[in-house]
């Protein structure tokens, strides 16, 4: 009996170790694949963070499908000029390490929209906090912090639409803002959430334009993570 007790009490020691060590392994590459998407800016060729034309399955108004054409990529920098004061001061906290931007069109060339992936000096912990105050705060759906766009043909009193989604797995917020080809201006932009809303009756909303801006930077998300877990692997290797 004291023989078996021993055994098992061994049986069920080790298996809780090795619990352990493949909690601590899952943590480890957690860490891993968050330290490593902060170079995907330079790492990553221009094309696959940006493709030149991007799919939309069922990301339209009412479920129709979209597609988007590249038509301007703009010089990775800094995050100067690109974002409203206020936004800026409320992505203060988590530092800018790199911007880099593209603009698209949709298929009729009816509609533009700048994309952008800010890569974060953050750590997890900054990155969540941050997330958790724009959830809390409903920062991303404030007319007083938006991002501005990018490209000729495409200022600042043109938005129309807009998203902001500060990501937890990775130190990047990724962003989006739309507005009509022809150069009208927008006396009253209404954030992406908004406008999709059921019943919403806004020009951006009937437009579809916060489809647009929802649509776009969701492809370009999904994108960015499909290299976080290889990139990852082959830095440690």
């Amino acid at each position: 009996m004291a023989a078996c007790l021993v055994l098992g009490l061994g049986l069920v020691g080790g298996a809780v170790t090795g619990s352990w060590l493949v909690g601590d392994s899952q943590a480890a590459g957690d860490r891993d694949s968050f330290v490593a998407a902060r170079g995907l800016w330079h790492s990553i060729p221009v094309d696959q963070l940006f493709p030149p034309s991007v799919k939309g399955q069922g990301a339209g108004p009412g479920g129709a499908d979209r597609t988007w054409t590249r038509i301007a990529v703009a010089p990775d920098s800094g995050c100067k000029d690109a974002f409203d004061p206020l936004l800026r001061k409320a992505l203060s906290p988590v530092g800018c390490q790199r911007l880099v931007r593209a603009t698209y069109t949709d298929a009729t060339q009816t509609y533009v929209t700048t994309v952008g992936l800010l890569f974060t000096k953050a750590d997890a912990t900054a990155m969540a906090t941050l997330a958790k105050r724009f959830t809390d705060e409903g920062l991303d759906r404030r007319t007083d912090l938006m991002p501005r766009p990018y490209g000729p043909g495409f200022a600042s009193d043109q938005r129309a639409s807009w998203t902001v989604s500060v990501l937890t797995d990775a130190p990047v917020v990724v962003y989006a803002v739309s507005g009509w080809a022809d150069g009208r201006t927008v006396d009253e932009p209404q954030s992406a959430e908004e406008a999709m809303e059921t019943g919403a009756t806004t020009a951006p909303a009937q437009a579809g334009l916060g489809h647009e801006a929802k649509g776009l930077a969701d492809r370009v998300e999904r994108s960015l993570r499909r290299h976080v877990g290889p990139y990852a692997t082959e830095q440690a290797s």
